[in-house]
């Protein structure tokens, strides 16, 4: 039997600062989590065990070591009555059941009582052996509950069963270092990820067994994900340069400006690997994973200084249109095409003037060079629209003498509707009409407004010759 009561007065309040737990040893005892503690209790008799508290009705701690370790004793019943009181309670904010506290199947029964909770919003349950079944069963009884922070670090959890339709919608803060979670164990927390009702924002993934496989499935998560800003994979000795390489290209994809756009954008804190500080590289050599979380954290570092829509503009800027951090990004993503040859034509006065404003004129001489083909093709294409033009005009005219000669010969009038002659007439005419567009449309582009950078005005305007 489990109780909380008042040691001071017989008063029913948990307003005390020092409670007594009453538990039934009888049946109870677990010799494998705490022998020396169990040694010091009969089978029949009831133990009690007092504990401090800082306001119960605020925060409530019971670990399972040290004056604690009575907790080890409390029965199946126990369990389910102490969640039961957790529900119950509409004060208690903060609750520990740590350190040998709880194993998976003393978890069963706390959360057969502990079904909802209306104000417990941090829950700490680091440091027990709870495994993947424990684990998966408090994650589907809190799911109505307001918590916003959970603590499983070192609780052997290796995979992780979550239900995307039923996710506890208010967790901002998930830690689960030192386990043993592997590419199952992403998978399930991939559905955590891409939840529609998910907040999460800070996971803890540290020093598990995560691979590159693991890491796919998280950057595929991710990829469209809006709130997760700090993800810790450091320690994961399973992830190789090609898993970092899959975290450089989710928060900055070189393939193409539209995927560098459409990168994550919302990570500010996306650690692989631990780069050391300078004394220990120099004395080790350069590292190519360092290498490479250095372009993980120019990424983020971008997110962290932009909201999401001006951070894709900005590494557009930063790295597709710079020569040199784009050949960097390139050579790690397997990307070997020029950006240039995905920007029209048209639009490069802008985005010559754009590498002119941020990156100085040795870029923009490198731009000049990379963009010429792309500006003489642009030259080339309005002659050769001339060229067309001019022939299907001279169709037209000849289409239009071979009608009269009919005509004159028949004495008749000619059914436009119907005749062949008047077909390719059509298709001559929309031929011309569509080429005299596409020479509009180039003629208006090089008369457009281009904004360039002077010493004394860094907008003056000025037209493209």
């Amino acid at each position: 039997m489990y109780s909380l009561f008042d040691s001071d007065s017989d008063s029913d309040s948990f307003d005390n600062e020092r409670v007594e737990v009453a538990v039934a040893a009888a049946g109870g005892v677990d010799s494998d989590n705490n022998s020396e503690a169990s040694s010091e209790f009969a089978p029949d008799e009831e133990v009690h065990c007092k504990f401090d508290l800082q306001q119960i009705s605020y925060a409530t701690e019971l670990v399972g070591r040290g004056e604690y370790a009575c907790i080890q004793n409390i029965t199946d019943d126990g369990w389910e009555e102490l969640g039961r009181d957790i529900s119950n309670s509409y004060d208690m904010e903060t609750l520990c059941l740590c350190r040998g506290a709880l194993d998976d199947h003393k978890v069963s029964f706390l959360f057969r009582g502990l079904t909802s909770s209306d104000s417990l919003i941090w829950l700490n349950l680091s440091h027990n052996n709870i495994q993947s079944e424990g684990f998966n069963i408090l994650f589907r009884a809190l799911r109505d509950s307001p918590l916003e922070e959970l603590n499983c670090r070192e609780c052997r959890i290796e995979s992780i069963d979550i239900d995307s339709e039923r996710l506890p919608t208010d967790l901002k803060q998930l830690c689960l270092e030192k386990n043993t979670i592997s590419t199952d164990g992403c998978r399930g927390l991939a559905k955590l990820l891409q939840g529609e009702d998910s907040m999460l924002k800070t996971l803890d993934l540290s020093n598990n067994k995560i691979d590159d496989e693991g890491v796919g499935a998280l950057a595929d998560a991710l990829q469209n994900n809006e709130t997760l800003t700090n993800l810790d994979l450091t320690g994961n000795n399973g992830i190789s340069k090609q898993g970092m390489k899959l975290c450089v290209k989710l928060v900055n994809d070189i393939s193409s400006i539209k995927a560098t756009l459409q990168s994550n954008h919302t990570l500010t804190d996306l650690s692989v690997k631990y780069i050391p500080s300078y004394y220990y590289r120099s004395i080790e050599g350069p590292n190519p994973d360092d290498e490479i979380q250095r372009q993980i954290n120019m990424a983020v570092d971008i997110n962290k200084r932009h909201e999401r829509v001006a951070a894709g503009k900005e590494k557009v800027i930063l790295t597709q249109l710079h020569s040199g951090k784009r050949a960097e990004l390139a050579a790690l993503q397997g990307v070997d095409h020029s950006v240039y040859g995905e920007i029209n034509p048209l639009h490069l006065p802008e985005v010559l003037s754009l590498i002119g404003q941020h990156q100085g004129q040795g870029e923009l001489y490198v731009a000049l060079k990379s963009s010429i083909a792309g500006v003489i093709s642009t030259v080339n294409r309005k002659e050769c629209i001339k060229e067309q033009m001019a022939y299907h005009r001279a169709k037209l005219e000849e289409l239009g003498a071979e009608l009269v000669a009919t005509n004159a010969l028949e004495w008749g009038v000619v059914d436009f509707g119907s005749s062949r002659s008047n077909k390719i007439s059509a298709y001559h005419a929309a031929k011309l009409e569509q080429l005299s567009a596409e020479l509009a449309t180039i003629k208006a582009a090089e008369g457009g407004v281009v904004y360039v950078r002077s010493e004394s005005h860094s907008n003056k305007r000025r037209r493209a010759c």
